[in-house]
């Protein structure tokens, strides 16, 4: 099992656009093989931060997601065209 966190900051107007294109890409990504989860946030009190959580099965599958349209659709034609800031967090299931 692999897991990773993604912090993404967008400008206040970008927020609706951001949040449809989450909303598609989620659809989408619950819906392949290896993927376990995927949940975007926003966090509380800066609505322009989104945090998505995702877990997948195996190291292959989280490759096969990054390799799939939907997510250079909406992950790399839009979130990565507006964020003004990225950061990512691997993380490896204790037991």
């Amino acid at each position: 099992m692999i897991s990773f966190t993604i912090r993404l900051k967008f400008k206040p107007e970008d927020r609706d656009e951001i949040h449809e294109a989450l909303r598609a890409a989620t659809q989408a990504s619950r819906l392949e093989p290896g993927c376990v989860t995927y949940i975007p946030h926003t966090v509380d009190g800066d609505s322009d931060t989104v945090v998505i959580y995702e877990q997948y099965k195996d190291a292959a599958a989280a490759d096969a997601h990054r390799a799939s349209a939907h997510f250079k659709k909406y992950i790399v034609g839009s979130l990565y065209q507006r964020m003004l800031e990225r950061s990512v967090e691997t993380l490896h299931a204790i037991g």
